[in-house]
């Protein structure tokens, strides 16, 4: 159950904390009341980020030799990082994605959506299905990241089938043959990011010039480029989903009566794009009124904290600006809270304003699938066409 129905398991009465044994026999403690998994979050050195990017898979000999050819390693550096040089790094990376320099992309991003809106719209009026995965969300975050970062010069798809390996290496149930093809796929491109850490400009350069070694360039990167970006573009997608079954929602934004922020904010709390994270415990403890042993696997699962009624008065319902709405937990809390909040929101915010339009008066013919992975959700598309066109 770990793996799979996450998306119709939050809605079901769940305890504050719950213990559940993973495919692989492994024990962990879901916890789900927003109050506990905050105190988590808030608390480094109690719960410690360790096990982050841990494989929930453990890996065969096979796959690590595949990654070993390739050099990989992920030290600690951002998400998985409790030692001393974690802030520095995470300085560093926020000054990239400084929301001064975030606000200065928002023009730019506005007019490609824009332009990509129109031809939607041209597309569906002649009775054509779109893809609105495809065809607008999944690669605006990249090419956003990629101006304000130096990042390897790579085809944009070659980065996306990387990041999407990634996202399940590291997160999904597999079996021995996929763990390897997708480690053959992850090491590849890692020695790309291996080569650009050592001479590339910008953020790879800034990183060098602290000190920081060739593995914790590397890493910072690896992370930028699968969770800076492809959580974003899965985001989109989610929200999009969502808002087409929303004409309510749709209504007031095109009376004025409602914010775009808002329906961001609405959307993060219910359609999170990163349903869980992990912790493990420092020392034995107590959270809430269960006992935790050192050592423990913590499952944060933020999706359901963000539906706590004690949080927010109508959890299941989308109602933009609710009591308790901006207190969701889409970008974790503390010190290794999303540094990348201010790009996300903005990226949203602009595909809001100018896609919403596109969801009147079509039929959803293709809902996005979210595959099996306990933290992401990786829709793979959402297909729409005019009410008008699609056979009665």
């Amino acid at each position: 159950m770990l793996f799979s129905g996450w998306s119709s398991a939050v809605e079901a009465p769940w305890p504050d904390i719950a213990e559940v044994t993973d495919h692989v026999g492994v024990r962990h403690l879901v916890v789900t009341r927003h109050a506990l998994v905050r105190q988590v979050l808030a608390d480094p050195e109690r719960y410690r980020p360790d096990n982050a990017l841990d494989a929930v898979t453990p890996m065969p000999v096979p796959a690590l030799r595949v990654l070993a050819g390739h050099r990989f390693r992920l030290p600690p550096t951002l998400a998985n990082n409790s030692g001393v040089s974690h802030p520095q790094i995470r300085g560093i990376v926020a000054d990239a994605l400084h929301p001064a320099k975030v606000a200065a992309q928002r023009p730019w991003l506005t007019a490609l959506v824009r332009e990509r809106v129109t031809r939607l719209r041209t597309t569906l009026h002649s009775g054509a299905p779109v893809d609105l995965y495809a065809d607008l969300a999944a690669d605006l975050p990249l090419l956003v990241l990629a101006r304000l970062v130096d990042l390897p010069d790579a085809p944009v798809g070659a980065v996306k089938e990387f990041a999407r390996a990634a996202l399940e290496l590291f997160w999904a149930p597999l079996d021995a043959d996929r763990q390897v093809a997708l480690a053959a796929e992850v090491g590849r491109f890692h020695h790309v990011l291996r080569e650009f850490a050592a001479t590339g400009g910008g953020l790879a350069a800034e990183l060098r010039a602290a000190g920081h070694p060739p593995d914790v360039v590397v890493g910072a990167l690896f992370f930028l480029l699968v969770a800076g970006q492809e959580t974003t573009s899965q985001f989109l997608t989610l929200l999009l989903h969502r808002l087409a079954g929303e004409p309510a929602v749709r209504a007031a934004l095109r009376a004025g009566d409602v914010a775009v922020a808002d329906i961001v904010e609405e959307g993060l709390r219910l359609e999170p794009p990163i349903v869980t994270w992990r912790r493990v415990a420092a020392a034995d403890g107590i959270l809430g009124d269960t006992a935790v042993p050192a050592g423990t696997s913590i499952v944060l699962w933020l999706a359901r904290a963000g539906r706590d009624p004690a949080v927010v008065d109508a959890p299941d319902d989308f109602v933009s600006g609710q009591r308790g709405s901006r207190r969701h937990l889409a970008f974790g809390a503390g010190a290794h809270r999303c540094v990348g909040d201010v790009l996300a929101r903005m990226e949203a915010a602009v595909v809001v304003a100018e896609a919403a339009p596109l969801l009147d008066g079509v039929t959803v013919i293709r809902p996005p699938w979210c595959p099996d992975n306990l933290t992401f959700r990786m829709p793979d598309a959402f297909v729409v066409r005019r009410q008008s066109d699609v056979p009665g």
